[in-house]
C-alpha cells in the first residue's frame, strides 16, 4: 500500500496570518514535583502538576500566549519555544541572559507569539539544566491545508534521565577538577521508562526482573494501539539532555516526512537516528498480522559507549492479547561508534518538491572550531577559544538601550581550522571565558563552518548537535577532516539542502551551513547537549542591530542586572 503525497504544496507550512487565525491562551505553574519517571523515585520539574508538560496544540498562523507563573521556590525559570522562529518577538525566545531574564520565584511572565510555521516542535527550559530535570512538552502546529494523508497519529517526546538532581549536575560539572556526571540512568519515552525492571526480562534470564505494573504508575509505558492496514503518523522529538538515539518499530519500516518543521522527500528506512533538539515526523503502515499480535518500539543510546538500557513500549494491533509476551526480543540497536551508519541517515535529507533553494553564493563565512579545554583548571567546552559566559543583563537589553558597548567576537579566517591539529589533544589546552557573540547585517547570507576536533585528554572527538534559535537554515553538506577552503565548498549540496534548525556535527569532522540574516533579533547557537552548553559550547548572533535599537520591547523582559536599573531609573524622570 502506498500513500501519496503532494508535496507541491509544503510551502503552505509557512501560513500567513490572517483575522481568520486563532488564539491559543495557556495559564501554566511551574514546579518541582515528586515522581517516578523510571520505576524509581525522583524529583521533576512539573507544568500544572504533569511530567511532561502538557502537549500545545495549535494551527500555524495561531497567536500562542503562555501565562507562566514560576513556583520554584530558590530558583528563576524560562522556556523556549524549540523550532519557532519568533518573528517580531525575538524577546519571547525563552533564552536566559540572551533574549529575557529569567522569570523570578512567585512571579509571571507572560509568552505571546505568533506561530508561523506548521511542524512538529516540543519546547523546554532554557535556564541552567533545567531540561535535564524534567521541563519539557511537545508542541504541535498544525497546517490549515494538510496533505499528507494518514489514519492517526502518536506523539513520542524522547529524553534521558539521571537519578542524581540537574543542580548536583552543575554543580559536578562545574567543580575543580570537573565531575562527569555518567551515562543516564534511564531513557524516557513520554516521560516514561524502566530502571529496575525490563518489559523483555523474559529473553535476558538473569538479567533485570520482568517489569509488573499498577494501575496508574507513571512509569508504565505508554502504548500505541494501531488497526490493521492503517498509516499511522509518529512525531517524533528529542528532547535529551546527553544521549543520541536510535528508534526502530518491530517490523516495520518507517517513511521519513518531515524533519524540524520541514518537509524532505520522503525516504524509508527500518531506524532512525535522532539527535538531541531533532525532530521527525514519520510514517509507519501497519499490515494485518494473523493472529493479531503486538510489536517492540525500541530506543537505545547511539554516539556515546551506552551504559543505559533500551527504551521499550509496544505497537499493539487491536484484538491482539492484551498479557500475552511478545514472541521476538526487541530490535537490536546500532553499534553506538558505527559513524559511517549515522552520516549515512544524516545525507538521506533532502527538501521536499516546492521548497525554494538556497542562495548560490554566501555573503560571510563563520568558521567556528569546536574544542575541549581547560580554565584556572576547570574543564570547559570552547568555540574559537571563547567558552561562553552568558552575563547577568540579556543581551537584548543591552542593545536596545545601548547600555555598554558589546565585546563583538570578530570573525577569524581560515586560519582557526588550518593551523590546529584537529586530530590531537591540544597544544595549549588554555581557553578564555567571552561573550562570544558575532553581529550580522540584515540581509545577508551566512555560511556557518562547524569544525570538530579532538577532546582534551586522549584520542576521542564527540557527536556535537548544534541548535540555531530564530531560524531555519540549509544543511549545505558534511565531511571528514579539516574544511578545506576552496576545495570543500564544491561539494555542496545547492540544489535541493534539508531545511533544518539542529544539524550534527560528527566526530573529526565538519558540517556546513548557510541561513539568510532575515530576523532581528539576538539569537543562541549552541550544543543542544545540556552539559556542553553549561560548559561553554555556544555562541550568541546579534542580528540587525540597527532594527533592535527601535523595538517596544516589553519591560518585564528585562526585569534583571543594567536594564532593571536602566528602566527604575528612567522612570523616575
Amino acid at each position: 500500500m502506498s500513500v501519496t503525497v503532494w508535496w507541491l504544496v509544503t510551502v503552505v507550512m509557512v501560513a500567513v496570518h490572517s483575522a481568520s487565525a486563532g488564539v491559543v491562551e495557556l495559564n501554566w505553574e511551574v514546579e518541582y514535583k515528586l515522581w517516578w519517571p523510571d520505576c524509581k523515585e525522583g524529583i521533576v520539574i512539573a507544568i500544572n502538576g504533569e511530567f511532561p508538560g502538557p502537549t500545545i496544540s495549535a494551527t500555524a498562523g495561531d497567536t500562542v500566549i503562555v501565562h507562566v507563573t514560576n513556583k520554584l521556590s530558590t530558583e528563576g525559570v524560562v522556556i523556549h519555544w524549540h523550532g519557532i522562529r519568533q518573528n517580531g518577538t525575538p524577546w519571547a525566545d525563552g533564552a536566559a541572559g540572551v533574549t529575557q531574564c529569567p522569570i523570578n520565584p512567585g512571579e509571571t511572565f507572560t509568552y505571546n507569539f505568533i506561530v508561523d510555521k506548521a511542524g512538529t516542535h516540543f519546547y523546554h527550559g532554557h535556564y541552567g539544566m533545567q531540561r535535564s530535570a524534567g521541563l519539557y512538552g511537545m508542541m504541535i502546529v498544525r497546517s490549515p491545508k494538510e496533505t499528507l494523508q494518514y489514519d492517526g497519529e502518536f506523539n513520542l517526546l524522547l529524553s534521558d534521565w539521571w537519578h542524581q538532581s540537574s543542580r548536583a549536575q552543575e554543580l559536578y560539572l562545574s567543580s575543580r577538577p570537573m565531575r562527569w556526571i555518567g551515562e543516564p540512568q534511564s531513557l524516557l519515552m513520554n516521560g516514561r521508562g524502566q530502571f529496575n525492571c525490563s518489559l523483555a526480562a523474559y529473553f535476558n534470564e538473569g538479567g533485570l526482573k520482568e517489569c509488573k505494573f499498577k494501575d496508574n504508575d507513571e512509569c508504565a509505558p505508554t502504548i500505541l494501539r494501531v488497526e490493521p492496514n492503517k498509516v499511522y503518523r509518529l512525531r517524533i522529538a528529542s528532547t535529551t539532555s546527553l544521549a543520541s538515539l536510535n528508534l526502530a518499530v518491530e517490523g516495520h519500516q518507517l517513511e521519513v516526512v518531515e524533519a524540524d518543521g520541514n518537509y524532505v522527500a520522503p525516504f524509508t528506512v527500518t531506524d532512525i537516528d535522532i539527535y538531541s533538539g531533532d525532530t521527525y515526523s514519520v510514517l509507519l503502515r501497519t499490515h494485518n498480522p494473523s493472529p493479531p499480535r503486538k510489536y517492540w518500539i525500541s530506543v537505545g543510546v547511539r554516539g556515546r559507549k551506552p551504559n543505559t538500557t533500551q527504551a521499550l513500549t509496544v505497537l499493539h494491533y487491536a484484538d491482539a492479547p492484551e498479557f500475552e509476551h511478545l514472541p521476538y526480543p526487541p530490535p537490536v540497536t546500532p553499534r553506538w561508534d558505527d559513524y559511517d551508519r549515522s552520516k549515512s541517515f544524516s545525507k538521506k535529507f533532502f527538501a521536499a518538491k516546492g521548497y525554494p533553494p538556497p542562495p548560490e553564493k554566501s555573503d560571510e563565512q563563520l568558521f567556528l572550531l569546536n574544542t575541549q579545554n581547560l580554565m584556572d583548571k576547570y574543564t570547559k567546552w570552547a568555540i574559537n577559544n571563547v567558552s561562553l559566559s552568558v552575563p547577568a543583563t540579556p543581551y537584548i537589553g543591552t542593545i536596545r538601550y545601548g547600555l555598554k558597548s558589546l565585546n563583538y567576537q570578530k570573525p577569524p579566517g581560515k586560519e582557526i581550522v588550518e593551523e590546529y591539529d584537529i586530530t590531537k589533544p591540544p597544544v595549549n589546552p588554555n581557553t578564555t571565558k567571552g561573550s562570544g557573540i558575532y553581529n550580522f547585517r540584515s540581509g545577508r547570507v551566512v555560511d556557518v563552518i562547524l569544525q570538530n576536533a579532538n577532546v582534551l585528554n586522549g584520542r576521542g572527538s564527540e557527536i556535537h548537535p548544534w541548535h540555531l534559535h530564530g531560524h531555519d537554515f540549509w544543511v549545505l553538506g558534511y565531511g571528514e577532516g579539516k574544511f578545506r577552503l576552496g576545495v570543500d565548498e564544491k561539494t555542496y549540496n545547492l540544489k535541493n539542502p534539508p531545511l533544518r534548525n539542529t544539524v550534527a556535527l560528527y566526530p573529526y569532522g565538519w558540517t556546513a551551513l548557510r541561513f539568510l540574516t532575515d530576523n532581528p533579533g539576538v539569537w543562541f547557537f549552541h550544543c543542544h547537549i545540556e552539559p556542553h552548553l553549561h560548559m561553554g559550547m555556544g555562541v550568541v548572533f546579534a542580528e540587525g542591530v540597527d532594527q533592535i535599537v527601535k523595538m517596544n520591547i516589553p519591560n518585564e523582559v528585562l526585569g534583571c542586572g543594567s536594564t532593571r536599573e536602566f528602566l527604575m531609573n528612567r522612570g523616575r524622570h
